[in-house]
């Protein structure tokens, strides 16, 4: 009796502690990360194929960047310097922000897919980082590479590599940009992408 009751106590709280911990104190493995993209990419495909307006499936496109990227770090990461003395509040606004412009801005891009489909081929581990590599396949285009990259403590995607090229710096090099137009003035850089 004692040790049934030691063995489900030890259960109980292992998955006490599994609920509990946050993701990031949980393994992560590139199974996962795939799996991860596997779920994204077959949202994007259904978006893509859906038939909807283009303002819903930016609606759409954003649900999806919330689902399986961590938005708040990216958003940070491509507002540099300046998110370590933004307040809370202005670091929230930014990403809602942040998120609304990428889900237009690629979303747009995502309409020539139409007819087309991204596929998971396969996953690499790299540090702390899974290298997820796709391929988007499009009507009378060549296919061409696409990279996820999937942090694991995260257990999302920060970055998005198309042909090599990182959407992450290329934002960062835009987002700094338009932060300097709006006099370093991070609440009018926020209105500016709603």
């Amino acid at each position: 009796m004692s040790d049934f009751a030691f063995t489900r106590r030890t259960v109980l709280g292992a998955l006490g502690a599994a609920l509990i911990l946050p993701q990031s104190a949980l393994a992560f493995s590139s199974a996962q990360a795939e799996a991860l993209i596997d779920k994204a990419v077959a949202d994007i495909n259904a978006i893509i194929n859906s038939g909807k307006s283009e303002s819903a499936m930016y609606v759409d496109f954003e649900k999806v960047l919330v689902r399986y990227a961590d938005m708040p770090n990216i958003a940070r990461s491509v507002l540099g310097p300046p998110a370590r003395s933004a307040s809370s509040a202005q670091l929230r606004t930014f990403t809602k922000a942040f998120q609304t412009y990428v889900a237009r801005k690629y979303g747009s891009r995502f309409r020539e897919f139409i007819g087309g489909r991204v596929e998971v081929n396969s996953t690499q581990k790299i540090n702390s980082i899974y290298d997820v590599r796709c391929t988007a396949v499009l009507k009378g285009e060549p296919p061409f590479a696409i990279s996820f990259i999937v942090h694991d403590k995260a257990g999302k995607f920060i970055d998005l590599q198309i042909e090599g090229i990182s959407l992450l710096k290329s934002e960062r090099s835009e987002i700094g940009a338009m932060l300097d137009k709006a006099g370093g003035n991070i609440d009018k850089l926020a209105a500016a992408l709603s």
